[in-house]
């Protein structure tokens, strides 16, 4: 096992190496910053004093080096929007506010797909199933931001009963977490009812049934197990897709994380913040991917690693 998760370890070092690579050329040939921190009436020489003070006057390659070395040393650069201030810190300040978010979310889905996929598939063809069916195919329909405002707008200020914006207590997790973990809730319940009933028609399935064990029993030891593996690949591949919707709903709700720094570093192109968002975004995935290869072993003892 530890010589697995150190392999696995190692193969995220040229992944992250071509997402810095991507994103450092991706950033710069976006805009130029020096349009944006100067005023229009400014005189060549201030542009050119300011380009060489930001090192945008160097080579593409020599910047990217340059860059490379102090990402090495822990130093994401600095910020323009931010005074200078190091890039690093204000991105570790947002992130637990969007990890939160995140969990909240996964845990919203969870709870939602689990039970209503297991409902969906043994009451196949039935109306529980028709009305599991139609949630799922109703949830991945609505866009997240359109979820979001219809909530915002019912039981913030039509209802009263929840805080619009802000990260301020339990009850501020609630709508932006249940507008993240819509989508995704849905289609968890989509394949959990369809990865049941592929096992419920499995010969040991029918086989615990005609010994007389407990209808329950079965369902729950033996069925749902065994479903659960491609429940949990979904999810962990699903990070992702949460990762990259908290951008716009952190933005609808004003949630104080990394999808709303990375929103206002585009609008402001400090090209440092938004490539260390991207990075930590980046780190955050490939480890909820490396989380889900080791939690197959603990759902299924048959799987070893070597």
């Amino acid at each position: 096992m530890t010589a697995y998760i150190l392999r696995r370890l190692l193969q995220m070092v040229p992944v992250v190496l071509g997402i810095t690579l991507i994103v450092f050329v991706l950033v710069r040939v976006s805009g130029d910053p020096v349009a944006l921190l100067l005023p229009e009436d400014a005189e060549q020489y201030q542009i050119d004093a300011l380009r060489e003070a930001l090192g945008l006057d160097q080579p593409i390659t020599t910047q990217y080096l340059i860059y490379m070395r102090d990402l090495l040393r822990g130093d994401l650069g600095t910020s323009i929007r931010y005074s200078g201030q190091d890039a690093l810190p204000i991105v570790l300040e947002r992130l637990p506010a969007t990890l939160q978010l995140t969990f909240a979310a996964l845990l919203v889905a969870v709870v939602i797909s689990f039970p209503l996929g297991i409902i969906a598939a043994v009451y196949r063809n039935r109306w529980p199933d028709v009305s599991a069916t139609s949630f799922a195919v109703l949830g991945q329909a609505m866009p997240n931001f359109w979820l979001g405002i219809m909530m915002i707008l019912l039981f913030a200020v039509i209802l009263g009963w929840l805080p619009v914006s802000g990260r301020s207590g339990l009850a501020s997790f609630i709508l932006p977490a249940i507008t993240l973990g819509t989508s995704l809730a849905a289609l968890l319940t989509r394949l959990m009812r369809s990865s049941l009933l592929e096992v419920l028609n499995q010969d040991y399935v029918r086989t615990a049934t005609a010994k007389g064990l407990q209808r329950r029993l079965v369902l729950l030891k033996h069925a749902v197990r065994n479903a659960l593996l491609s429940y949990v690949t979904v999810l962990g591949l699903q990070v992702a897709t949460l990762m990259a919707g908290a951008v716009v709903t952190e933005q609808v709700f004003a949630w104080p994380g990394i999808g709303l720094l990375a929103i206002q570093a585009i609008n402001s192109r400090d090209m440092a913040v938004i490539q260390g968002v991207v990075i930590v975004a980046a780190l955050i995935v490939m480890s909820a991917n490396l989380l889900v290869d080791l939690l197959y072993a603990l759902i299924d003892p048959r799987i070893s690693y070597s």
